[in-house]
């Protein structure tokens, strides 16, 4: 059976989702939703997208549709992800679930009431660096003592990944703090009971703040540092170091080192290397099978009560 897709967002990640998509098979994009037509019609020529439209209302009209990928702005999320199960599809919504809390909170109720798969794109779970550590945590051969995370971009301008000008504001703590706090808690395997953040000034454009830190403890005592900026001008990514009982290990995306700076080989650990084909893997497997995905939103929920947490920290 083939899964007949429409994906929403036609931006920078949009593009990383299509480009996974054509290595999947029996999965078809037969719609492509985005804000500017002539620039969706573009990328729908690539990609031999049949419908294109600006509107996801006329996406989910399409009976053929059976699921929905949501890469569209942060403050769209969640309102339009319970719009997807209203309409009785399934539906995967880039990070953040939400950036209010209370919305999330909608989202997993809505989600468990429809009987769809519903599923957040914590994409940190399925880079095959962190499924190498996550098997040996599983397996009882590691335990993270600390997590030690630097999180850095230099976008003192509203611009996306591509280098094109945004329509809306990124956040580091909804969304680039989010990946971090539930992979601490999926890795320690245990709840996070603390959780502490301060933050920088606000940038007088953008009017939000330009760097972060953020202090996580689980309920195992496994402790996490996160370092968040807009500010820093290079080295650019998220950069991850696992203190545990029986090593030290840095993940740098895609690649993973011991503490002695020795690259361990994760070519093997999936079928792919690339996190967001992963992730979309993992998402239509789950619609086959009828079963829960990795990343559903009811499992990643408490990353964002995490960050509600931190958030009312940061107001008051």
């Amino acid at each position: 059976m083939t899964i007949n897709v429409a994906l929403a967002g036609a931006g920078a990640f949009g593009i990383k989702h299509l480009d996974g998509i054509k290595n999947i098979a029996d999965v078809k994009v037969v719609s492509l939703v985005s804000r500017e037509l002539a620039k969706t019609q573009e990328v729908a020529s690539q990609y031999g997208i049949p419908h294109v439209t600006t509107d996801l209302a006329d996406s989910l009209a399409i009976q053929d549709v059976d699921a929905v990928i949501l890469c569209t702005p942060t403050q769209m999320h969640a309102a339009q992800t319970l719009a997807c199960l209203q309409a009785g599809k399934h539906v995967q919504v880039e990070i953040p679930l939400c950036d209010v809390l209370a919305d999330g909170e909608a989202v997993v109720a809505a989600a468990k009431a429809s009987g769809k798969v519903a599923m957040c794109g914590h994409t940190r779970r399925f880079n095959p660096s962190h499924q190498w550590l996550h098997r040996r945590i599983e397996k009882g051969d590691f335990h993270i003592q600390q997590m030690d995370v630097q999180t850095y971009f230099f976008r003192r301008s509203n611009m996306n990944a591509l280098g094109q000008p945004r329509s809306w504001t990124d956040h580091l703590l909804w969304h680039h703090a989010a990946h971090t706090v539930d992979l601490f808690a999926y890795q320690a395997q245990s709840p996070i009971v603390k959780a502490h953040a301060i933050q920088g000034p606000i940038h007088p454009t953008l009017g939000i703040a330009m760097d972060m830190s953020i202090q996580l403890k689980a309920a195992n005592g496994a402790i996490c540092t996160l370092s968040l900026s807009f500010n820093n001008d290079g080295p650019l990514g998220t950069f991850f170091r696992y203190i545990g009982d029986t090593g030290t290990y840095l993940a740098r995306y895609d690649d993973l080192f011991t503490g002695k700076d020795e690259k361990i080989d994760v070519s093997k650990v999936d079928v792919s290397m690339n996190g967001i084909e992963l992730q979309d893997r993992e998402f239509f497997a789950a619609i086959r099978e009828g079963r829960e995905p990795n990343s559903s939103v009811a499992q990643v929920l408490p990353c964002y009560q995490v960050l509600n947490a931190c958030e009312v920290q940061l107001q008051d």
